[in-house]
């Protein structure tokens, strides 16, 4: 089943539903997934240094059946490795796990650093360390005018953060992604992000562990109005916004209906956007 695109400020494409992968360590599992995903359609895989699975990824990568330049994959600069002079290297080591020669998506993880030594994301204000966020963006620069990668964004970022970074990028983001969800719609900062022709991608778009999107009894009626799923539902409103989604699942039938969107209303659009309720799995 072919996935749309959205056109990214660069001129290149990402497909508006990918597969997300933090959390999704169970060796063996998330190759098979990888592969299966991409059988069914998927070409969009999010991946991330800190999640100690991209050798895994890599691998199933190798096995698929699809050229190389009709996947789109993505991953993220841990905050040890901020230093400007730590980039490439950090890079480097990205590649050579995943096993490609380019990434399409190159994000920084978080808009803080952490000392060179720290390596796990358990940490305290001890590890922090100062290292001005331009000067890493700066090197991410680098890497697109050197060809490792073709696109460079951001995560975890707020618009105060964005609103001092932009107007001294040379190469603007072309993503921010960020938690987004029914109970966390983050509505101020997809307006100013799309405003600024920065796209967004909902990591948790289903709200997962103890968030009880998929309970929510407004979402479930709109499923029933629908015949799909509370994630489906969950995952057409956030598509319905020009949101990029990333659902996580190793569940083959679950994979094939996060494909499945609906088309929403306006008026289920519009109520789904004004539900009160507020949770959120990462707190930045």
């Amino acid at each position: 089943m072919p996935v749309k695109s959205i056109k990214l400020n660069n001129g290149v494409l990402m497909p508006e539903i990918g597969l997300g992968t933090w959390e999704a360590d169970k060796t063996g599992v998330l190759a098979e997934t990888i592969k299966k995903a991409i059988a069914m359609g998927y070409r969009h895989i999010d991946c991330a240094k800190i999640y100690n699975n991209q050798r895994e990824i890599g691998k199933a990568l190798r096995q698929v059946d699809v050229p190389r330049n009709e996947l789109f994959i993505v991953s993220k600069i841990f905050q040890n490795k901020h230093r400007p002079e730590l980039v490439p290297g950090a890079v480097d080591d990205i590649l050579e796990e995943l096993e490609l020669e380019q990434l399409d998506l190159l994000l920084m993880h978080w808009p803080y650093a952490l000392k060179p030594e720290q390596e796990t994301d358990d940490f305290t204000a001890n590890e922090l360390e100062d290292v001005p966020i331009m000067d890493t963006w700066h090197a991410m620069e680098k890497l697109v005018d050197q060809g490792k990668v073709r696109s460079i964004g951001v995560s975890n970022f707020n618009q105060q953060v964005l609103e001092k970074m932009v107007p001294q990028c040379r190469i603007l983001p072309v993503i921010n992604q960020v938690e987004v969800h029914p109970y966390n719609p983050q509505h101020e900062l997809v307006k100013y992000c799309q405003s600024q022709n920065i796209a967004v991608t909902a990591f948790c778009p289903l709200g997962g562990g103890k968030i009880s999107v998929m309970n929510d009894n407004l979402i479930k009626r709109v499923a029933d109005a629908h015949s799909c799923t509370p994630a489906q539902v969950a995952l057409s409103w956030l598509l319905a916004r020009g949101i990029i989604v990333i659902p996580k699942s190793n569940n083959e039938v679950r994979l094939k209906q996060n494909l499945r969107t609906a088309t929403l209303t306006f008026d289920e659009i519009r109520m789904i956007s004004a539900i009160k309720s507020r949770e959120r799995k990462v707190d930045p």
